[in-house]
């Protein structure tokens, strides 16, 4: 081992002693190979002289001892002695065959680890606890400036400088204490090591971890000098800052969306362009529905697993002031292998007067493509098969599909196989609109619209024209991407609103048939029932006819209860409304409801805080929740909970924005019947309020339930 361990230690003895050296019996002292280059270790124990001296005193006594001894015990114990000393001799004969012990200067230790450790570049020190330094490798020799451990001193001596310096020593020197690893970036001026004269600071890393040793745990120091790599970040930063600085302000404006429409980067130019400060735009900053009133156009970009794509836009940009900005989008869309899109990367081309040189045709062709832009009415072109070649932003938000607008192949590119959306695919009919396409494509033109339902949640139905792109004109040349022009018309909100007149109608004539009937018919029933009242009065229970008559008149109060229904249903029923405590006409129904719930069917109630008083008849309002619950009841055959909740309301509007008509604004009372039954299916959603209309067996339900109700 290339070692520095003091001089060497002193012999034991005479050559032929067959003792070893000093340090003891089992350890021989290792410092005989040359010395390496600068390092200082002395973390081997060297040989101890008093333990020699004393050996020496020991076979020196023996000897005196002797001499007081007569020949004949004398030879005996010299017997011993020998064989003592042989015994010895062929312990450290044997030790030194397996490696046990080497003799000094025979076998230094061959160490590749502490050799790496010594031709190191960073500085390295290792100390014991307590602070005793045990090794320094030569690069922390150089930094340290010392040479031996007289003058040599630890990282915490040489690292001193300005309070931050200083923060990060006491934070190094804590973790050496808690025996973890820790690693620090300082600054030092001027640097560390002797002067060079070539630069004025220094970086340096330092760390600190444990080392475990056999006896006393120690630490171990780097100190690497970072100046280097600093400098060649920074010099990246630069770079980096010029790079962004040129994007800023170039003549172009940048931009870059996630598929959540939020604006990830924004360039100088483009924020001067819109009216924003660019400190603003980012996390929390505006919205690109905020910039861009079209923005399904460019969020609703769909492609291929792989596939990056290039689209070009034509529309107008909301300035913060309100005013708009025409632009030209060049719009990039990398899509991952799971067919997800990524991030875009978007050049602006500003369109506006005097943006550009302003020429009668730019100028012509701007205005256009503002005009069918901010068109409510969705306007497409389509080849033959109804594949679609362009279109404005009115055609993205009702039909779902984003055309490809990209310019020859130059934009996108990429050689990924271009298939582009079908008009088709997104209505559920296509006979009627593929008819359509093929009479158009051949030059003839429907004067009436064809009615077609949209694929999706919601649904939505349009009206479609479909024209040839030519005019008719059989001598005029029309490229082959766009032979059909499609315009069309969102009719949702049109044909919810025929569906609801149309309802409307129709309860208002069952209403009127129901009450003028139920108003004849309950004059019958009132006679039936008189006359049974007498038949009962003229017979004995035990007479035979008794029960047929009690028959008679259950039957004909079953049937008034009817009426009364059909007379709430025509809203002809005599009303009495009073203000009543809505908690407390629920707790009145409590024992009813168990009644009819049966045992099967648990009852909760739950009512709120101070609940408004509310005016109603309540009769009506008793007859809304027992009809409710009976039909809870019926969703629950195996069983379950019905839930009733009160609450105070201030704001409707979610119950008008389900297309029911909704309350008016105001305060209001929510009375909330829940229960855990198996639900109504989507397909009869729109038929449960329909008069008449149930889902039970015959002779089980009026279908007057729900429709009561409602």
């Amino acid at each position: 081992m290339a070692d520095v361990t003091g001089p060497p230690a002193p012999a034991a003895g005479p050559q032929n002693s067959g003792l070893p050296a000093a340090g003891g019996p089992i350890a021989v002292a290792h410092a005989t190979a040359p010395q390496a280059t600068g390092s200082i270790d002395r973390s081997e124990q060297p040989g101890r002289v008093g333990l020699l001296l004393v050996l020496a005193g020991l076979l020196v006594g023996a000897a005196i001892g002797l001499s007081f001894v007569a020949n004949e015990q004398a030879q005996s114990l010299i017997v011993w002695l020998l064989a003592l000393l042989a015994m010895a001799g062929v312990f450290f004969l044997f030790a030194l065959a397996i490696g046990a012990l080497q003799l000094s200067g025979s076998a230094a230790r061959d160490d590749i680890t502490k050799g790496i450790v010594d031709a190191s570049p960073d500085g390295q020190l290792v100390v014991e606890d307590g602070g005793r330094l045990i090794y320094a490798n030569e690069a922390y020799l150089r930094i340290a400036s010392g040479d031996t451990f007289s003058n040599l001193v630890p990282v915490e001596r040489i690292l001193v400088g300005p309070p931050e310096v200083s923060e990060a020593v006491y934070r190094l020197s804590q973790a050496s204490r808690d025996a973890r690893a820790h690693t620090e970036e300082v600054r030092m001026s001027p640097p560390l090591g002797p002067p060079t004269g070539e630069r004025a600071f220094g970086w340096y890393r330092v760390s600190v971890r444990p080392l475990s040793r056999p006896r006393r745990a120690a630490s171990l120091w780097t100190v690497a000098d970072i100046t280097a790599e600093r400098e060649r970040q920074e010099n990246v930063f630069q770079e980096l800052q010029h790079a962004i600085d040129y994007l800023d302000h170039a003549p172009a404006g940048f931009l870059s969306i996630d598929p959540a429409g939020a604006i990830v980067y924004m360039n100088a130019t483009l924020a001067a362009w819109l009216g924003y400060d660019l400190a603003s735009v980012g996390p929390g900053g505006p919205h690109l529905t905020e910039i861009a009133p079209e923005a399904d156009v460019l969020v609703r970009t769909a492609g291929l697993p792989g596939e990056v794509r290039t689209d070009r836009f034509d529309l107008d940009l909301r300035r913060r002031n309100g005013h708009t900005l025409p632009v030209r989008l060049y719009h990039r869309v990398a899509f991952g292998k799971d067919g997800k899109p990524g991030s875009s990367r978007t050049f602006v081309i500003n369109r506006s007067a005097g943006a550009e040189t302003d020429e009668p045709q730019r100028a012509a062709e701007v205005r256009l493509a503002r005009f069918l832009n901010n068109s409510p009415i969705a306007i497409a072109t389509l080849d033959r098969s109804g594949r679609i070649a362009r279109a404005n932003a009115s055609f993205t938000r009702l039909f779902g599909t984003v055309p490809r607008q990209a310019e020859d192949g130059a934009i996108d590119g990429e050689g990924v196989p271009r298939v582009e959306p079908n008009v088709a695919d997104s209505v559920s009919d296509r006979t009627g609109l593929e008819a359509g396409l093929a009479r158009a494509a051949s030059g003839l033109t429907d004067p009436e619209p064809i009615e077609v339902q949209l694929n999706g949640p919601g649904g939505r139905s349009a009206r479609v024209w479909l024209s040839p792109a030519d005019g008719g004109d059989p001598g005029q040349k029309t490229d082959e991407a766009e032979r059909v022009i499609l315009y069309a018309l969102d009719t949702t909100a049109q044909r919810q609103l025929e569906q609801q007149v149309a309802q409307a109608q129709k309860m208002n004539a069952v209403g009127q048939l129901a009450g003028g009937i139920a108003h004849d018919f309950n004059n019958v029933l009132q006679a039936i029932i008189g006359y049974s009242d007498l038949l009962l009065a003229s017979h004995r229970p035990t007479d035979p006819a008794f029960q047929d008559i009690m028959q008679i008149k259950q039957n004909a109060n079953r049937a008034a209860g009817l009426v009364r229904q059909l007379l709430a249903f025509s809203r002809r029923q005599t009303l009495r409304p009073e203000v009543m405590n809505v908690g407390e006409g629920l707790s009145e129904l409590t024992l009813l409801l168990k009644r009819l719930l049966g045992e099967r069917v648990a009852l909760e109630l739950k009512h709120g805080r101070e609940v408004w008083p509310v005016k109603a008849d309540v009769n009506q309002f008793e007859q809304v929740i027992v009809n409710l619950a009976v039909n809870a009841r019926d969703a629950m055959p195996e069983g379950g909970k019905l839930m009733i909740r009160t609450e105070n309301v201030t704001d409707p509007s979610p119950a008008s924005a389900e297309g029911r008509g909704g309350t008016p604004a105001g305060d209001h009372v929510l009375i909330e019947v829940r229960d855990t039954g198996q639900g109504i299916p989507p397909e009869l959603m729109e038929k449960i309020f329909e008069p008449f209309f149930t889902t039970k067996e015959i002779g089980k339900g009026t279908g007057l339930g729900l429709s009561t109700v409602f």
